[in-house]
């Protein structure tokens, strides 16, 4: 149904975020990058557009929430692997995020944590269930 999906996030400084980021493995989409925003590649035609807050705002009529008092949304991604999970979890808590929650299902594992501006990324493996 949809070709592309762009998720709007708003954050404090660009660049930082660009380094967080980058440090996890991510690339950016430098097409739709500038000073203002930057395009967090998270898959094929899925993005994070990273906005800074003063330009977020300035394109959205309602108040912006503050994502590290009141969770906005948690963007949710899936990876390959239990290891998977704990290698990008891992790495963004060495760089400066702060721990969210860990669920461990028979056939779903997952960790989250909170990016350095306080938005949710959730990262789970799911196991396919015989049928």
């Amino acid at each position: 149904m949809h070709a592309m999906i762009f998720v709007h996030l708003p954050v404090a400084d660009v660049a930082r975020s660009r380094k967080f980021f980058s440090g996890l493995g991510y690339s950016f989409n430098e097409t739709f990058s500038s000073d203002n925003a930057v395009t967090l590649v998270l898959g094929e035609n899925q993005f994070a557009m990273l906005t800074r807050r003063d330009v977020f705002d300035s394109l959205h009529p309602a108040e912006t929430a503050d994502a590290s008092k009141t969770k906005e949304c948690v963007v949710c991604l899936a990876v390959e692997s239990r290891q998977c999970v704990d290698k990008l979890v891992d790495g963004a808590l060495a760089a400066g995020a702060t721990a969210g929650d860990t669920d461990d299902e028979d056939f779903m594992y997952g960790r989250s944590y909170n990016d350095l501006d306080g938005h949710s990324w959730q990262i789970f493996a799911m196991t396919p269930v015989a049928t």
